[in-house]
This record gives C-alpha cells, structure tokens and sequence, in this order.
C-alpha cells in the first residue's frame, strides 16, 4: 500500500477528506460532531496517561490520535459550510496575541502571577455578550474537580475567596460535621448533599494552595491506593490465597507493611 499523502496536517486532512468520500469508509461517513466526543475523550485520556508514564512514543502516537481527531472536527465542518482550519488557526493565532501583551505588545510581567492577571484583564474585555454571570462560559463537560476549581477561581477573581488555608480547613471540618448529622438522621438526600459540599471545600484547599489540582492530587492518591493494593494481592499470592480466603484484619496489616515499604 502506497501513502502519497505529504505528511503536514494538509495531508491529514487530505486523508479524512477520502475518508469522508462516497468511496471512502462507511464508518468514517457515519460520523458527526456528537458522536466524536467519546473517542476525544478516550484519546485526551489516553495521552495524559502517557505523559505520567513518561512514554515519549506513547506520547507521539497518542498526539497524534488527538491531531486526528480535531482535523476529523474540520472536515465535518468544511462538508457543513461551518468553518475551515485556516478559520481556526486565524482565531487561535489571533487570540494568543491579543493575551500577549506583555510579549507582543507593551505591557510588562515579570511573573506567572503577573501573567495571570494580564490574562483574566484581557478574557474579561472579549466581546462575550451571552455572559451576564462570572459563573457563565465554566465547561460543563469539565471532570466535577477541575470544574469546582473554575468555579471557585472565577468566584476569587471577584474578591470572593478565603485569606488563609486555615480558613478552608475550618469549612472542611464544618462540612464534615454537617456530614455526621445527616448521617445519624439517616437523611440519604441531606448525607448526598454534604458528601458534595465536603468535596467542594476539599477541592477549594487545592485550588487555593496553588500546588497542583485536586485532579492532579486525587489521581497521585489513586496510583498509590492501586500500588498498595496490588502489593496486598501479591502477599496474598505468595500464600496461595486470594483477597476472598482473607478477612479484613489480614489485609489491613498488608496494607500498613505496603505504606512501610512505599517509605523506605
């Protein structure tokens, strides 16, 4: 099989093109702005988990997956009459400038902070008239986390934000009581309620303490549940047991030689 096709985004596109083609393939036809969105998100995933392996050539391939994807979005669009790619590179090439000043311009940062303010100045003065919230434009499709941490940081950018971290943890543990107490009433509406209020608060700590996401967080604490867990399995193994031929007691001294050998 030849491959006469320049290897730029234009042959890419070229390639989605013949693929979108009367003789092309059917499944490729198929598709539409909806239903791209699974895969997006499965290929944006996938090459997160890249970038925490440190998989260089995992990272190329899934790059290009996501390349693949966004091209598929213009083609769509070029069949439509919606837009084309030099509609999207002219937006974007537009945009960077225009939230550049301190590069492209005269205004001056010295820091990230700086930038950060030149940048939400800048977001603010974009013509964006179906907004009438700070709340309005926050991704819906956001994972609940990182959209709680928007949501929060457009509060900030208001002047509505805590001034310590011992204010936040003072919530925490108000929330967390307001959990105790719907818990003893048995109130399963009021427990859901409070369980999202105390992950709120919680997400609100890390956004305010500017050292990673509560995604990034929760995902570090994962990894290290699966490791531990994966050590409990292998114990167990050793002794021709399985997680069903164990009681809780056992495991859980698993898991405390598991947090021992993560120390050492």
């Amino acid at each position: 099989m030849t491959n006469n096709y320049p290897t730029t985004v234009e042959g890419l596109l070229d390639v989605l093109r013949k693929l979108r083609s009367p003789d092309g393939c059917p499944w490729d036809r198929e598709q539409t702005y909806g239903s791209l969105r699974q895969t997006l998100t499965e290929e944006v995933s996938e090459l997160l988990d890249a970038v925490d392996n440190g998989d260089i050539d995992e990272m190329r391939e899934e790059i290009g997956d996501i390349l693949m994807n966004l091209v598929f979005y213009v083609v769509i669009a070029e069949e439509r009459n919606d837009f084309t790619l030099p509609d999207v590179t002219a937006e974007i090439i537009a945009k960077m400038i225009r939230r550049h000043p301190h590069v492209f311009g005269e205004a001056e940062a010295s820091d990230s902070d700086a930038v950060l303010k030149i940048w939400a100045k800048v977001k603010k003065s974009e013509n964006h008239p179906d907004r009438k919230s700070a709340m309005d434009g926050i991704p819906k499709n956001l994972s609940a986390l990182l959209q709680s941490e928007k949501i929060q940081k457009r509060a900030a950018h208001c002047g509505f934000d805590w001034e310590e971290p011992e204010q936040i943890i003072e919530k925490i543990e108000e929330e967390l009581e307001e959990l105790k107490e719907a818990l003893a009433d048995g109130k399963d509406v009021e427990i859901d309620e409070e369980i999202g209020d105390l992950f709120f608060a919680v997400s609100n700590l890390s956004r305010f303490r500017k050292r990673g996401t509560s995604e990034d967080l929760l995902r570090q604490t994962n990894r290290k549940f699966m490791k531990r867990f994966r050590y409990i399995e292998q114990k167990l193994q050793e002794q021709n047991k399985c997680s069903d031929d164990s009681n809780i007691e056992e495991m859980e001294e698993l898991w405390q030689q598991a947090k021992e050998f993560d120390k050492k």
